[in-house]
């Protein structure tokens, strides 16, 4: 029997969003097996340290952690990009500031989240789908430098990755440029189911798991 904690932001917190459509947590507890749960601890507009609270309403009863948490922190920061600087190399410097200290706060994160002793999957952060191609490209910049933090911390200690760049890669699956629509949560759901299933003797160290 599972019970998934989903922790984060509104990648999983995505039910103003969706036009009253069903949201992650409804397409997930749809595909559980029988005498399944999951529960939406995630909070819409959640940065990495607002986690640790999250964390708190994890019990006994649950089997597995999910983890969908530093959209927002890149997004508080893609402006980094766009400041006015005397060369690229400038320009990189600041996000490579910017990006370490997200690492810091994104592995004292997972330390805590791996502190519950469950089994622990992560996710990526997306690119979304922004029409305006200048800023498209300054994003897309931005999050993989983030999303190499991530990958980074959660190969450490071996955990599973989902690489939402890989689930949600159309404009149906967006209800706005940055929020999962009732498509791509339902993406974002079977992703979710997939990894949990997944035997982790089967594999060894961090594997990406859809």
């Amino acid at each position: 029997m599972l019970r998934i904690a989903l922790l984060g932001d509104s990648i999983f917190d995505n039910a103003p969003y969706t036009q009253g459509g069903p949201a992650v947590i409804d397409h997930l507890r749809q595909l559980l097996p029988s005498a399944s749960a999951a529960d939406l601890f995630a909070i819409d507009g959640s940065v990495v340290g607002d986690v640790s609270n999250q964390l708190r309403r994890v019990t006994s009863l649950h089997t597995h952690l999910v983890l969908s948490a530093g959209g927002n922190d890149a997004l508080r920061n893609i402006g980094v990009l766009e400041l006015e600087v005397s060369s690229s190399a400038e320009a990189l410097a600041h996000l490579s500031d910017v990006v370490d200290a997200f690492e810091c706060d994104y592995r004292a994160m997972l330390e805590e989240c791996a502190g519950v002793g469950l089994p622990l999957v992560v996710c990526t952060i997306y690119e979304g789908w922004f029409e305006d191609p200048s800023y498209k490209k300054v994003t897309r910049t931005a999050i993989r430098a983030f999303n190499d933090a991530i990958i980074g911390g959660a190969a450490i200690k071996g955990l599973r990755i989902i690489e939402l760049r890989r689930v949600c890669t159309s404009s149906e699956d967006y209800a706005n440029p940055i929020e999962p629509s009732v498509i791509g949560g339902a993406k974002i759901a079977q992703a979710i189911l997939r990894a949990v299933q997944e035997d982790p003797a089967q594999f060894g160290g961090a594997r990406v798991a859809a």
